[in-house]
């Protein structure tokens, strides 16, 4: 069964019966694509009027005010007068009057179209305005005076990193304020080796000022996810997070999830994706150091297959 986008959605909204569901859902169980795709649906669901309802805008600037008032009274003055008719409404075939949802179906076509005009005009002007508005909130995504370029993943993150990336918003420094059990972490390195499959490779991060702290052994969607926390000297912990995935390399790419710096790249069928706290630490750079091994490894236990990944 081919399942597009649309049924998808509605599943993800809740606007399928009984039937529709049970059916996407024998899908699922045979369908590992379907269930990605399911998931980025879910991801994408977030409640975007209430985050716009708490932003602290700007008011309107009153030439926009005027200047909106003045191209309705414009082409209300520039519009033939329609003979009143017995048929008609005064405000249905007033120029400057707002639509009316309560207008009959009978009424006149052209009354429509001569209200809408202004409104149009006005809703292209504000249009314009939150446009200039959002580029100078978020100068970071543009290249115009006043920000600075930043590089981004050309497509958006794997639902497991964004996973990740919440998991990893939850951390402070107290969280992995505990001391670190070097027989239990080698354990644990040798289990993700042998029982998970998954050959990580623990790097030592302690010149580049990042103190090793735990190894933990998670699961996304039934599948082994690694995360290897390091603390830095100042600000939050750091996670660098890996899963299998045997689709091609891909190189190193810098996005940001919330409040997170993340990059992400995939290297010898393992995708990793390095978290932190955005603007304490220079994850870039850090991950072309592990990406190209120029670091030692930690809890080595046998020489690991690498493949050079492009930076």
């Amino acid at each position: 069964m081919k399942v597009d986008d649309i049924t998808l959605m509605a599943y993800v909204d809740g606007e399928l019966d009984i039937e529709e569901r049970r059916e996407i859902e024998r899908e699922l169980d045979d369908s590992p694509d379907l269930a990605e795709r399911i998931e980025l649906f879910r991801a994408s669901s977030l409640p975007y009027h209430d985050a716009f309802a708490q932003q602290k805008l700007p008011p309107v600037p009153e030439s926009l005010t005027r200047k909106i008032a003045e191209l309705s009274r414009t082409h209300a003055s520039a519009t033939s007068p329609v003979p009143p008719g017995p048929a008609a409404e005064p405000a249905a075939n007033d120029a400057i009057a707002p639509p009316d949802i309560g207008l009959p179906p009978s009424a006149p076509v052209r009354s429509l179209m001569r209200f809408s005009a202004p409104w149009l005009a006005a809703a292209f002007a504000a249009g314009v305005f939150s446009c200039v508005v959002g580029l100078r909130l978020l100068p970071g995504l543009t290249g115009l005076p006043g920000g600075t370029a930043t590089v981004a993943s050309a497509s958006p993150a794997s639902p497991w990193v964004m996973a990740a990336a919440g998991y990893q918003a939850l951390y402070s420094r107290d969280t992995v304020a505990v001391a670190t059990d070097a027989a239990v972490s080698a354990k644990t390195v040798a289990d993700i080796h042998q029982i998970d499959g998954l050959p990580v490779r623990v790097p030592d991060l302690s010149a580049q000022g990042l103190t090793f702290k735990r190894i933990q052994r998670l699961r996304f969607h039934d599948k082994p996810l690694v995360q290897i926390v390091y603390l830095p000297e100042t600000g939050g912990p750091v996670a660098l997070c890996v899963v299998k995935d045997a689709k091609p390399d891909q190189s190193l790419a810098q996005q940001k999830i919330d409040d997170m710096d993340v990059v992400t790249w995939r290297q010898s069928e393992l995708s990793y994706a390095l978290i932190g706290t955005a603007g304490q630490v220079d994850l870039g750079q850090l991950g072309k150091l592990i990406a190209k091994r120029d670091v030692d490894a930690m809890f080595s236990l046998a020489p690991l297959p690498v493949r050079p990944v492009e930076s």
